[in-house]
């Protein structure tokens, strides 16, 4: 267990771990995820099949309430995805975000701006397991490399992120490198934020801002990918950017 607040040392660990493969690496955003993970580790190792393998979760120590486990997402969990919540007016979503961990209460607060101030509705997925993810998808394009003549399998994520246009924003509190590990497999237009830099000891709520992790940096994400596919006018997300108070020519955090 590893247990960190908005910290590059856990970053630096789910990057290494995705090179270790019996290693199950997870980024819990909730109790019951935790639960699930927990569950699930001790019947991998200590049940009948006795699996060759061993888990890293992160943990953190910051206030943050804790919701009710939804209805059949045990697999999800466990797999390294699944649908958290729908977009708030219940219909096709504009676009999607999926988070891990402590991002998760920023991609919240970034589908509620995104709702209330201008009109962008938004899914959130729970991204519980990047390095799960990423393996699932190197296992299934290696299956179809070696049966061509069957037909095609299609990784996990995908499957998940298939049927909408819209763009997907992934957010950790980690490096971008983590969440970008399943880029290619993404069929929508994908953009990746964490918070590469050097460390600094301030506020989560400064220190999220510094690196563009914050809900309104996702939102701006958010709205930047969809100017730049056509499904709204650039100037829409040009104006949140001064209207979130966002700087667009601030230095890079990573240099900064």
């Amino acid at each position: 267990l590893a247990g960190e607040g908005l910290q590059h040392n856990d970053g630096h660990s789910h990057v290494l771990a995705s090179v270790v493969p019996n290693l199950r690496a997870y980024d819990p955003a909730f109790a019951y995820e935790t639960a699930v993970i927990v569950r699930d580790g001790i019947e991998r190792m200590f049940g009948a099949g006795g699996e060759d393998c061993f888990y890293y979760l992160t943990l953190y120590n910051e206030n943050i309430v804790m919701p009710p486990s939804p209805d059949g997402v045990d697999e999800g969990i466990v797999r390294g995805l699944y649908r958290f919540v729908e977009p708030p007016g219940a219909g096709r979503p504009d676009a999607s975000i999926l988070a891990s961990g402590s991002a998760m209460a920023a991609a919240l607060g970034a589908r509620s701006l995104l709702a209330e101030r201008f009109g962008v509705e938004v899914e959130v997925w729970s991204a519980t397991s990047w390095k799960a993810l990423r393996d699932d998808a190197l296992d299934t394009t290696r299956w179809n490399r070696l049966h061509p003549d069957r037909a095609v399998r299609q990784p996990y994520v995908t499957e998940c992120l298939a049927g909408i246009d819209g763009p997907v924003v992934a957010v950790s509190d980690f490096m971008v490198s983590v969440a970008d590990q399943i880029a290619r497999w993404v069929p929508r237009p994908f953009t990746a934020l964490g918070t590469d830099g050097y460390g600094f000891s301030d506020t989560r709520e400064a220190l999220r801002r510094h690196f563009e992790v914050d809900a309104e940096h996702i939102a701006v994400a958010v709205l930047a990918e969809s100017a730049r596919s056509g499904r709204i006018g650039p100037e829409v997300a040009r104006e949140a950017i001064v209207a979130l108070g966002i700087d667009p020519d601030a230095p890079t955090p990573r240099l900064a």
